[in-house]
């Protein structure tokens, strides 16, 4: 098992989905997580789907780690600022690991699938990007300032492949693209502090929002965008993944760049928790699906080979849609 015994971190967005995976996964390592969300209790009413802080922290526990759920709401910088206060009151200004993770434009990102930015509000800018793009600088300035005086830190990003190729709409693409940049910008300026920081790109993963939107394109008999669900990662795969990136003595190597979280997984033999081994987002069989629907149900003649990383800029600046 992967040992991040007295470590400190702070996963934000973890009321579910990707942050809550990646909350238990350390948490199982042995690390002091601090978690934050909107709900506390209770779900906020207009979210569609459930999950709450005390449901994180009793999983978190479950599985051995110590949890600290904070309320906040990342659209006001006071909350954000009084977080990080809070926890260098009392960890004694240890902050060892920063994960990016919020992010509250999901439900405008459904409510506007399958029509141009132009057809939309020009709010759906804010509401893709101000609690997550945003959220994710501002907490990073405020984690640095604590792990600059104590000599190195951790900051992950999770962004996604969307940054590369056209996935959910021009807003949701560039925020992601700023993302993997303002990791590999940090990375450039925090580097003389021993603070590494790192973009996560995972696959497709199965949290409650993506099996919710799956349902509804199929039966609205909209083409699933989503492909084998064999290939889908879980929550809890990604958090193991970025718990063994943490424990690297060699974290530093792998500052200012993209790590897929299936490439990853395979470097540290993890498996995941439902027995599959999900397969690179460069990898020959993931990308043809993709590109050619009516292969997907061969996808498992495509060999696996991945496509290198200069290849598939390329193919970005080629196609929109790799």
């Amino acid at each position: 098992m992967t040992d991040l015994k007295g470590k400190v971190a702070l996963v934000t967005g973890a009321t579910r989905g990707i942050g809550k995976g990646i909350a238990i996964g350390l948490g199982e390592a042995g690390a002091t997580i601090y978690i934050t969300g909107r709900s506390l209790e209770k779900p906020c009413v207009n979210d569609g789907v459930s999950g709450t802080l005390q449901e994180t922290q009793l999983a978190i526990e479950k599985a051995g780690g110590k949890c600290i759920p904070v309320q906040v709401d990342h659209a006001d910088d006071e909350q954000v600022r009084l977080l990080f206060e809070r926890i260098e009151n009392e960890q004694q200004g240890q902050l060892h690991i920063l994960v990016n993770n919020v992010f509250s434009g999901v439900k405008a990102i459904r409510d506007a699938y399958g029509q141009p930015f132009w057809k939309s509000e020009p709010s759906l800018w804010d509401l893709v990007n101000n609690v997550g793009l945003r959220s994710h600088y501002i907490s990073s300035v405020f984690a640095a300032r604590m792990m600059a005086p104590r000599g190195g830190g951790i900051i992950f990003t999770i962004s996604s492949w969307g940054g590369m190729s056209y996935l959910f709409g021009a807003a949701y693409g560039a925020g992601k693209a700023a993302s993997d940049r303002l990791a590999a910008d940090m990375a450039v300026e925090l580097k003389a502090d021993n603070i590494a920081s790192i973009s996560i790109w995972p696959g497709i993963v199965g949290t409650e929002h993506i099996i919710n939107f799956t349902n509804q394109l199929s039966q609205s008999n909209t083409v699933d965008i989503f492909g084998d669900r064999e290939n889908w990662e879980t929550p809890l795969f990604i958090g193991r993944v970025i718990a063994n990136l943490a424990a690297e003595p060699s974290i530093m190597s792998h500052t200012g760049k993209v790590r897929i979280v299936a490439e990853l997984a395979e470097k540290y033999n993890i498996v995941d928790e439902n027995g599959n081994c999900p397969i690179s987002l460069r990898s020959l069989r993931f990308l043809i699906p993709f590109t050619v629907p009516a292969l997907r149900k061969y996808a498992w003649l495509i060999p696996n080979f991945k496509i290198p990383w200069f290849l598939l800029l390329w193919g970005r600046l080629a196609s929109p849609q790799i």
